[in-house]
């Protein structure tokens, strides 16, 4: 179903806005930020935090995961996965601030998300190895855990500049839309 289908479909009713994030996404977009940055902070000094909020984070990942397959249209995975061609034409478009306006997630935005779900996993997948007797010495998985980490912190700086990029480009604050699950429908000049 793509996006225009999708904000025709949705009930307008004379409002301003339509229903695109459900509280799953928003909740678990926010707590992931949480998790994050929590065991971030932790790391070096409270083992104890850090390793809770590594597995707080893994399960929220896991659920988002299910969420992706059973989820409403715009949480499901095969709305937001688009061909590497347009991709990078999408991507082409917002370096000259001429990019399509999407209700979902934009092609650069759904390969983001598929992007820090990975790091996600092999951070935490890593951070648990390191909790094994079999792989409590070995450094490369150190390494592998803390590359992760800093390599997501470069994704997450992407993200925002993207977030911030499409929000001016196309007039629409989304990370209130985060917040309130709404955003403007698509004009039929956008559809």
């Amino acid at each position: 179903m793509t996006d225009a289908t999708l904000a025709r479909a949705a009930p307008q009713s004379g409002s301003a806005s339509v229903k695109v994030w459900d509280p799953f996404v928003r909740i678990f977009h926010w707590s992931l930020v949480s998790l994050f940055i929590a065991a971030f902070v932790t790391a070096d000094h409270f083992e104890t935090l850090h390793m809770a909020a590594g597995y707080a984070l893994a399960g929220l990942v896991a659920a988002r995961i299910v969420w992706g397959f059973i989820g409403p249209p715009h949480a499901r995975f095969r709305s937001f996965m688009f061909a590497p061609g347009t991709i990078l034409t999408f991507l082409r478009d917002t370096m000259r601030l001429r990019a399509p306006r999407h209700l979902g997630h934009n092609p650069a935005g759904g390969l983001m998300v598929l992007a820090l779900i990975a790091m996600m996993l092999v951070i935490a997948a890593t951070g648990h190895l390191q909790t094994l007797d079999a792989f409590a010495e070995a450094e490369w998985i150190e390494d592998l855990h803390e590359g992760a980490v800093f390599a997501t912190l470069g994704l997450i700086a992407l993200h925002l500049v993207g977030v911030f990029v499409a929000s001016v480009e196309h007039r629409e604050n989304l990370v209130a839309a985060m917040f309130t699950g709404r955003k403007r429908p698509l004009s039929p000049t956008e559809g």
